[in-house]
């Protein structure tokens, strides 16, 4: 699949919402992988990997695709558990600040022991396993992340 090129692509996140899907990766500790975003939104916070599903992709091989390319090995969606459908609201975009951007989440967890060395750099600048009650406290580590931790603040709304 081709990549869209930046105009079309500032169009659409101007336009549309983006459908999306989040990785809550735990290890055999239950502790949670985070990343720290190198791209806009949530540039700079600590986040879950994850990311967007292509036109015509069958979600079960972005699914695939996605687990390759932010954890560097494919897993199929029957290895995760679903969590549900989440909605993101940032006031940026990956181009500026000149508008928002708006994401459909399918929220995803999947049990892996990964070594932090060997993840990809694209989205992140670096990796850690987070203690969940270390994640929710942290101004660091960006809300929606935390939302798929603490189903208590789950809600649609605004960063």
């Amino acid at each position: 699949m081709k990549r869209l090129d930046d105009s079309l692509f500032s169009s659409i996140i101007a336009n549309t919402p983006l459908i999306s899907i989040d990785l809550v990766v735990r290890n055999s500790s239950d502790e949670v992988l985070l990343g720290l975003r190198t791209n806009r939104p949530a540039q700079g916070m600590w986040f879950v990997p994850g990311g967007r599903i292509r036109k015509d992709e069958l979600i079960q091989n972005a699914f695939v695709r996605l687990t390759k390319e932010e954890l560097n090995v494919g897993h199929s969606m029957a290895e995760g558990q679903f969590l549900g459908v989440y909605e993101h609201f940032y006031s940026d975009n990956t181009f500026n600040h000149e508008f928002s951007t708006h994401y459909v989440v399918l929220g995803y967890q999947l049990t892996i022991d990964l070594p932090l060395e060997q993840l990809p750099q694209a989205q992140h600048a670096c990796y850690r396993w987070w203690e969940p009650s270390e994640l929710l406290q942290s101004n660091k580590v960006h809300l929606h992340s935390k939302w798929y931790l603490d189903p208590d603040k789950r809600k649609t709304g605004e960063e």
